[in-house]
């Protein structure tokens, strides 16, 4: 047995609270689906779900205590996040969205981004570090465990997100470029990803 029949089942549900509460993954995947339909959506929510799972396996193997003990790590990886939210919010605010105007968002490229997204937020990992062990049975392997656990997150997250994609993706399709409408959801999206860019560098 890799974990606890008793602990994943109290897992489950704490789980699936956290993917259905909105974060930057969300945010991520609902703007990526607004710029190219739901398969840009589903496509970001996979790369999200990929960081994730790499998250999960630093935690595992002890990393994350690595990265904590060096400050100067952590902040290193944390301005390139924040530099990477900023540039995505200029983009985001430069970049029509719907009209025949707006570039194509391909999948391959909403992937990578989400992955990007994920990967340069430490803060995952320390997250993972603070949630996950509290349903670590000390009496089998910790590694495994964490992955398992970790799929579960993904797999949830993977749901939701491409589920906010699917919606976006689909209201895209209804949008007129440079209409009030587009407008907005556009400078919306570039206001939380510069938001989120300002609160991951302080």
């Amino acid at each position: 047995m890799i974990v606890d029949p008793i602990l994943l089942l109290a897992f489950i549900p704490a789980g699936l609270a956290l993917n259905v509460t909105p974060g930057p993954d969300m945010m991520f995947c609902l703007a990526q689906g607004l710029r190219g339909g739901p398969r840009c959506g589903w496509a970001a929510s996979a790369g999200v779900a990929m960081g994730g799972m790499v998250h999960v396996l630093l935690a595992g193997l002890g990393l994350g205590a690595l990265v904590s003990a060096l400050p100067g790590a952590f902040d290193v990886i944390r301005w390139g996040g924040a530099a990477y939210l900023a540039w995505i919010a200029w983009r985001t605010l430069r970049t029509p969205i719907a009209g025949s105007d707006a570039p194509v968002m391909v999948p391959s490229k909403a992937a990578r981004q989400g992955f990007v997204v994920n990967i340069t937020n430490p803060k995952f990992i320390f997250f993972v570090l603070a949630f996950v062990p509290q349903f670590i049975d000390a009496s089998l392997p910790v590694l495994p465990q964490f992955l398992a656990y970790g799929a579960l997150m993904a797999t949830g997250g993977l749901l939701v997100n491409g589920l906010v994609g699917q919606f976006s993706g689909r209201l895209r399709r209804k949008l007129e470029g440079g209409s009030k409408t587009e407008r907005a959801l556009r400078y919306g999206c570039a206001t939380l990803f510069g938001g989120l860019a300002v609160r991951l560098a302080i």
